[in-house]
């Protein structure tokens, strides 16, 4: 009996690293009923890191608060016993923006801020908090505000959210903020290692992902300079490797004291990877789209290292794949299959892709059912329908 591990992404976009595992399954299933199927869905700290960890079995957890731009929504945390897994995407991020209307200016982090509090006050001691898919560039000013910080204007008056209330800061308290959290371990999971200000800094290299243009970037880094001043006047948590991150919500946690992590080691610990890893004959991992972003601490190269490491051939899934055979080799995948080839183009891949998912699912059960995946070995992009390859030895 062949045993295999399904730990792929989120096809962002598309389906969620659930379904996709679940797609695969069906398909390997169909065609090697003996194989043997665990799923492990991951993430790498951005959207769908809630997702995994109530995979993982954490309790789902839903709380009522401000969205990005003000409005009221429902946000979904997870918990398991005493740590809880937030993540700022769906609570705060460009997901959550109302139609999808970016708001540069107006966005908050707000509710961010609230889930922390609700999870404090459900008995987290832990927190983790998956950054990625920001909507807004206010370092983290609204989290703090509901956290009880004391940010005020020149007046005494709290400032409105987003960049433009951070613009009129002139007082600054976060010791309210820091005494809600006494006795809790704070970890900010992401992979971005920008200092809050600068050429590679938060407004300089992802403000234009929010919707600021020339113009607005240099705005904004004045006001996020102006800002970091009052908040951290001996200027270490800004040039802190990651406090960019998130349009700055990396820079308020530091503030609060968190310890950063990768994102993609966080969750594969929380989704207990590594348990389910020991005695998997083949790991198939993927995202939407395998590129050079993947090599750079994205959840399946973790996975892929990880395998490797303990001599298991990984193949990955994905929408398209970019990456060449040297790269793929380099990241320890032996084969990579992609939907697009298979599709009529990308838009009909994203229409079908729990269809092609199934199908590529068929063509590794194929696969095993041939006796060739202890013998694959050597990293290769593959053909379509042709997932085996020539047999080769494990390096």
């Amino acid at each position: 009996m062949t045993a295999v591990l399904l730990a792929p992404d989120k096809f962002k976009g598309s389906l969620t690293a659930a379904q996709v595992a679940a797609a695969l399954a069906r398909g390997i299933t169909a065609t090697s009923p003996g194989a043997s199927l665990a799923s492990c869905p991951i993430a790498d700290g951005g959207d769908g890191t809630v997702d995994a960890a109530i995979a993982a079995g954490a309790e789902e957890r839903t709380t009522w608060i401000t969205g990005p731009t003000g409005e009221p929504r429902e946000g979904t945390w997870a918990l398991d016993g005493d740590v809880a897994v937030l993540e700022l995407a769906s609570a705060v991020g460009l997901a959550a923006l109302p139609g999808g209307h970016l708001a540069p200016r107006a966005a908050s982090t707000r509710g961010l801020g609230e889930l922390i509090h609700a999870a404090v006050g459900a008995g987290a001691r832990t927190i983790v908090v998956g950054l990625g898919g920001s909507a807004s560039t206010d370092a983290g000013a609204g989290l703090l505000q509901a956290l009880g910080a004391g940010l005020l204007t020149a007046g005494g008056e709290p400032i409105a959210p987003g960049l433009a209330g951070l613009e009129q800061l002139a007082q600054a308290d976060v010791a309210p903020a820091l005494a809600a959290l006494d006795g809790v371990t704070l970890i900010a999971a992401n992979d971005v290692a920008n200092p809050l200000l600068g050429p590679e800094g938060a407004a300089a290299v992802y403000g234009p992902q929010k919707g600021l243009d020339e113009d607005g970037v240099r705005e904004a880094e004045a006001i996020l300079t102006s800002a970091a001043a009052l908040l951290d006047s001996e200027g270490g948590h800004a040039r802190a490797a990651g406090a960019g991150a998130a349009g700055g919500t990396g820079f308020a946690l530091l503030l609060l004291g968190a310890t950063q992590r990768s994102g993609a080691d966080v969750v594969l610990e929380l989704a207990g990877f590594d348990q389910r890893l020991a005695g998997a004959d083949l790991v198939v991992t993927g995202e939407g789209k395998l590129d050079e972003q993947t090599l750079h601490g994205k959840g399946p190269a973790e996975v892929a290292r990880r395998a490797v490491a303990a001599g298991i051939p990984v193949w990955a899934v994905a929408g398209a794949v970019t990456l060449g055979a040297e790269q793929l080799e380099q990241a320890g995948i032996s084969r990579a299959l992609d939907l697009v080839s298979r599709a009529g183009g990308v838009e009909d891949a994203i229409a079908r892709g729990e269809e092609l998912l199934e199908a590529i699912g068929q063509e590794i059960g194929q696969a095993i059912e041939a006796g060739h995946v202890r013998e694959m070995g050597r990293p290769a992009a593959a053909a379509p329908g042709d997932p085996a390859g020539p047999p080769a030895t494990l390096p």
